[in-house]
């Protein structure tokens, strides 16, 4: 079940806590994709507060929020670029997007098959797209005072072969979330200085939220290829330099008319 759209915004707006998870998982999503010069890039479910960054030098940004959550005008103060949209049915052409980022949206669905379908449809060849679901033994998970306490959390092996089954190809996985899911100033003061301890960690570890970079897999095409052979070129005159010999009927038609 999907979160509320004003709840989402509350904490990652409004709250001390929900702008530090912000942050940390931006700075791990930039350090993969540092940039989008010219690229189309769409986030999913509850992405958008990953998708500024993006904003400035992309050719066009998406927020494609579902229906059950609800959807909010994003970004402030700038035409706006969020669309409500059926779960697994969004108002993008096929193979239109070069980056996508799933947060707050594999977890929660009730249909998680279709919408990975819908992924690998709206991506375009040589797109990539990140899933970010929470970690089944961090700590957020364990919370529901934070949005990653809801919905199905994962562990790592059991997201990377979903994606696999839907025809993704993982490319890298890293964790967020290594500071513990607390309002309290002593662990939002640490916060980033846990972040960085945790990046040289196992992914598997400690974080709160897995992040997994994956490909969209395409199969070839079954059966045999077949080449029509070239046509003939027909040369010029042919008939007068090289005659035809006559049928035997008509050869015969002939002989009868001479008796």
């Amino acid at each position: 079940m999907h979160l509320d759209v004003q709840d989402l915004r509350n904490f990652y707006y409004r709250s001390t806590l929900g702008r530090a998870a912000q942050a940390a998982i931006r700075g791990r999503m930039l350090g993969l994709w540092p940039e989008a010069k010219g690229l189309t890039v769409a986030g999913f479910g509850f992405a958008v507060p990953l998708l500024r960054p993006y904003l400035k030098d992309a050719r066009r940004v998406i927020g494609v929020m579902p229906g059950p959550q609800g959807v909010m005008a994003w970004p402030a103060g700038m035409p706006n670029v969020s669309v409500l949209a059926e779960e697994t049915l969004w108002p993008i052409e096929t193979g239109q997007l070069d980056r996508l980022v799933v947060m707050h949206g594999l977890e929660t669905s009730e249909r998680p098959s279709q919408l990975l379908r819908e992924c690998w449809r709206v991506l375009g060849p040589g797109g990539k797209a990140m899933f970010i679901v929470p970690n089944r033994a961090g700590l957020w998970s364990r919370s529901d005072k934070t949005p990653f306490g809801f919905g199905r959390p994962y562990t790592l092996g059991q997201l990377e072969n979903q994606l696999r089954e839907h025809d993704f190809t993982t490319e890298s996985h890293c964790a967020a979330l290594y500071q513990p899911p607390s309002s309290r100033r002593f662990w939002l003061k640490s916060g980033t200085l846990m972040e960085r301890a945790g990046t040289r960690l196992p992914a598997i570890l400690a974080g709160g939220v897995f992040m997994v970079e994956v490909s969209k897999r395409v199969h070839p095409q079954n059966g045999q290829k077949s080449r029509e052979a070239p046509p003939k070129r027909i040369r010029v005159l042919e008939g007068l330099s090289n005659p035809r010999p006559e049928p035997a009927w008509r050869a015969g038609r002939q002989g009868d008319s001479a008796i």
